[in-house]
Order: C-alpha cells, then sequence, then structure tokens
C-alpha cells in the first residue's frame, strides 16, 4: 500500500508537470511565410502514458491484493493458534492447536504450543488430584477423632479440666473439617462442570439467606435481601455454597449492629451483589482476598475461625459457571462482592 501510493503521488505530479509545460495541452506553430499560424496538441503521447500509468497502477492493484491474500494464508495457522491458547485455562485443559500439513516452521511451533499445553495439564490435573485424595485421607481420622472426644466428653468419670479440653479439640477438628471440606469443594469446582441444569438464583438466594438468620442474629448482623426473579445454568450445590461463603464471609467479617445485603438482579446488572459493613478494606490488598488462606486481618465477628477459602471458592465456581467476580471496598466500609453469570439461554 506505501508503494501504491507512492506510484499514485509521483504520478500525479508528473502529469501536473507535462500538463503545466504543454501549456493545456496545446501549442501554436509557424507554417507559412506570412507569418499565419496553426496550433496543435504539443504533447500527443501524453494520452499513452495516462493508459500506461493506469495500466501500472492496476497490475500494483492486483499483485498487492494477491500478496495481502497470500499473507492472509500464510498467517491464518498463527491466529488459530492464538485462539486455541487463550481458550485455555482451568476448567479447560484439553484444547489443542492440532496443526496439520507438511513440516515448517509454523508446525514446529504449534506442536511446541502443544507440548506445552500437555505439561501445564498434567501439573493442574495432579495438583487437583493431590487436594482430592489428601482431603479424602483425612476425612476419615477427623470423624474418628471427633467420636472419640465426644466418647470421652461424656463419660462419667470425666471432670472439668478434661471436658473443657474436649470442647477446645472438638473446635479445632471442626476447623479441619472445614478446611478439607473446603479444598474437596475447590478441587471439584476447579474440573469445571459435568452438566448445567436451569437454576432460580434468587430462591437459592432466599433459601441461604433464610438458613443464616441464626448466625446473623447470634452476631447482631441484619440481614437485607433485594430478590428479583433470575434464571442462570448451572450445578445447584456449587451455586449454593457459592452464595453460603459470601453471606458467612459477610457475616463473620463485619462489625456489631451492622448488616449484610444481598441483591440478585432480573435483567440487566450483575446476577448477584453481596455487600456488608465493616472495617475499612483497602484497594490494594482487595484481589489478594481471593488466594487461598488469606485474610485481611484476624479481627472478626464469628470467632470460630474459618479455612481460609471462603472467596477462593467463590472464584472457582464463578469461573467454572463461565462468570466472572469482582470485589471493591464499600463506600461505608467494608466489601462489595459482584457476580457476573451467563443468563439461561
Amino acid at each position: 500500500m506505501f508503494v501504491l501510493g507512492y506510484v499514485l503521488l509521483t504520478a500525479g505530479w508528473f502529469f501536473s508537470a507535462e500538463a503545466w509545460t504543454a501549456g493545456g495541452g496545446w501549442a501554436c506553430y509557424t507554417t507559412t511565410p506570412f507569418g499565419s499560424s496553426s496550433c496543435a496538441f504539443a504533447n500527443w503521447n501524453l494520452g499513452v502514458r495516462v493508459a500506461v500509468f493506469v495500466l501500472v497502477v492496476l497490475i500494483l492493484a492486483a499483485t498487492a491484493r494477491s500478496w495481502w491474500f497470500l499473507a492472509g494464508r500464510l498467517l491464518r495457522p498463527l491466529l488459530t493458534a492464538a485462539e486455541t491458547v487463550r481458550r485455555v485455562g482451568p476448567q479447560n485443559l484439553g484444547q489443542r492447536i492440532g496443526m496439520t500439513g507438511a513440516a515448517g516452521e509454523l508446525r514446529e511451533l504449534a506442536d511446541a504450543l502443544d507440548e506445552t499445553l500437555d505439561r501445564l495439564a498434567a501439573g493442574y490435573e495432579g495438583q487437583r488430584r493431590f487436594a482430592s485424595n489428601a482431603s479424602h485421607e483425612l476425612r476419615t481420622p477427623l470423624a474418628v477423632q471427633r467420636l472419640l472426644t465426644e466418647v470421652a466428653m461424656d463419660a462419667p468419670e470425666a471432670g472439668q479440666d478434661l471436658r473443657r479440653l474436649g470442647a477446645q479439640l472438638l473446635r479445632v477438628n471442626e476447623r479441619s473439617e472445614k478446611l478439607i471440606e473446603g479444598l474437596l469443594v475447590l478441587a471439584e469446582s476447579d474440573r469445571g462442570l459435568p452438566g448445567k441444569v436451569p437454576v432460580r438464583l434468587d430462591e437459592l438466594a432466599e433459601c441461604v439467606l433464610d438458613a443464616h438468620l441464626e448466625m446473623a442474629g447470634k452476631h447482631g448482623v441484619s440481614l437485607r435481601r433485594c430478590l428479583a426473579g433470575r434464571l442462570v445454568p448451572g450445578d445447584p450445590l456449587l451455586l449454593d455454597r457459592l452464595i453460603a461463603n459470601l453471606v458467612a464471609n459477610a457475616i463473620g467479617y463485619n462489625r456489631p449492629c451492622g448488616w449484610v445485603e444481598v441483591a440478585v438482579a432480573g435483567q440487566l446488572g450483575p446476577a448477584l451483589t453481596v455487600r456488608n459493613s465493616g472495617q475499612d478494606v483497602p484497594a490494594e490488598a482487595v484481589s489478594s482476598l481471593f488466594e487461598p488462606f488469606r485474610r485481611l486481618t484476624a479481627d472478626r465477628a464469628d470467632h470460630g475461625g474459618g479455612a481460609g477459602l471462603g472467596l477462593s471458592i467463590v472464584r472457582s465456581i464463578t469461573a467454572a459457571h463461565g462468570g466472572t467476580v469482582r470485589a471493591r471496598p464499600g463506600a461505608e466500609g467494608g466489601l462489595t462482592v459482584e457476580i457476573e453469570l451467563p443468563p439461561q439461554p
């Protein structure tokens, strides 16, 4: 295109000069001894030059078009490879470029990317398998430990010191079970969803809020509801866990006489929004809250403690449903979490 523009500019300059030299294309000559004159077309080959110029421009345009088409055909595999790599994620590790055809530089690049994706998938799968197996293996001894502690506390000869120690052991045991359950949910949600069904998000949120009324009343936190009808495709159990984690987290990290608001939008806006009062959250610390075992502070209204996986599970479940999660500090303290989910087709 640069060469074609240069040729057009040069040709325009050339023909302008020719027309100026020819005096508008006409010149007068003396034809008799008495001084009579006649006029004729002075630059008679100008038309030929115009025709040649137009022919050259057409040839250049056709050549440029052919080069553009050929470059597109040659670079198309790179665009395909880029789209494939862009689609790869924790819930979709089976994508491969699979370039066919004669061996060459592009084929070598595609094969190298496929091998990298194979190693990435193996690493993800190993991490999931370890978390799942470890969680299952730890469930049984914890259940046995809880049973033995309860039996020892209920024994007639158990004294106050033994019962106090048993209560502490049960609290530690409960926290360990929450941690293991959280790891299991995290491992399962990272695998993606085996299937989806239509889920009424507003009805699910209503049930979760009803289940947390006792916890909210215990810590002096009021629950606000703004629920409109919303149908989304997904797994009801995982979505229930997502809302429950957000609500429990909003109650736990709150202040006395605080509030928690849960909103489900009808059509426009985020599918789910959970806001709460509480301490001010630094904007630079928000993204780290979604990492496993990360907390903003140890101060909680719920002193029973959690596993530190609540928001990590929320992010993983949201990604498994093809959605996105955003969080920002609240205007009155606390945190505002917005969940975007694809609509039900």
